[in-house]
């Protein structure tokens, strides 16, 4: 039986979700106004009177259903999951601060990586920083990039101008044009590391941020094809071969730092395998120091 008191003492937490919900409404239509249908490869058409784009064009984008998302802009109480906020956040282009706004309307914890990352000391990025020009990051065992080298962050592109939610190796061989084309041996590369994801997430099934990443991928075909072969590889290949943007073929050796058993976390490190690899890396570093 529900007393007085308690009755009394639950108003203020409903309320404040209450206002939550609304919050969450009105920042989601403002973030939908403001994004131009050509920004997002849609026809802009002589009839639009949306300043931005329309409610079902979101949800088509973010792969939501029209009606759930209308109910949110409601301010309908419903509960969202992360992976629709994660998809949402892309669709409306938010940044880290809006990003990290929407979650917290929402009531949700952000799983992605560039929320928070504790296994990177400031120990760990100097380590980092001295090992240039050896390409060197910080991965967790779901392959997001947790920290990265000047060299490193050149070696396939440009990682920094990537957003930090999006810095995943294995989503980026799968949707990245500018990572495929780095890519020696592509097809073996994203069939390999399909295989050593299914290892990984043996132990992290039904958590949130695996589910998240999981649902970016299946949108790749590719991966949707190597994902149901059901192959599980625990080993990694030591030898890499890039072709850099910048400075040409690159072929490197792979090796794995781990970082502590419970973390997951590993510092990777590429080492040239030839005279000529080398030469090429101290000229990569150098332009991105220029950068």
């Amino acid at each position: 039986m529900t007393t007085l008191s308690q009755e009394t003492a639950a108003r203020p937490t409903a309320r404040g979700a209450e206002i939550r919900r609304h919050e969450l409404a009105a920042f989601l239509r403002s973030r939908r106004e403001r994004i131009k249908p050509e920004q997002v490869g849609l026809p802009r058409g002589a009839r639009r009177r949306t300043p931005g784009l329309r409610r079902e064009e979101v949800a088509q984008l973010s792969a939501v259903g029209v009606t759930w998302y209308t109910w949110l802009e409601q301010a309908r109480d419903i509960q969202v999951s992360v992976q629709v906020l994660d998809a949402l956040a892309r669709t409306l282009r938010l940044d880290a601060g809006e990003r990290a706004h929407l979650f917290q309307l929402a009531g949700a914890t952000d799983p992605s990586p560039a929320a928070s990352c504790p296994s990177v000391t400031p120990a760990l990025r100097e380590m980092l920083r001295r090992l240039d020009p050896i390409p060197a990051c910080i991965q967790n065992s779901r392959y997001d990039i947790l920290a990265y080298n000047r060299t490193y962050g050149r070696l396939l592109g440009d990682l920094d101008a990537i957003p930090p939610e999006d810095r995943n190796c294995i989503l980026l061989v799968y949707t990245s044009e500018e990572w495929q084309s780095a890519v020696v041996h592509l097809e073996q590369t994203q069939r390999l590391m399909a295989a050593r994801l299914r290892a990984s997430l043996a132990g992290h099934l039904g958590e949130p941020a695996w589910k998240m990443l999981l649902g970016r991928l299946e949108e790749a075909p590719a991966f949707r094809e190597n994902w149901e072969r059901y192959e599980v590889v625990a080993g990694r290949t030591r030898t890499k071969e890039f072709l850099n943007p910048h400075v040409g073929r690159l072929s490197l050796e792979h090796t794995d730092l781990w970082l502590g058993p419970e973390a997951g976390a590993r510092m990777v490190t590429y080492t040239p395998r030839d005279d000529e690899t080398r030469e090429r890396l101290e000229r990569l570093y150098d332009l991105a120091r220029a950068d």
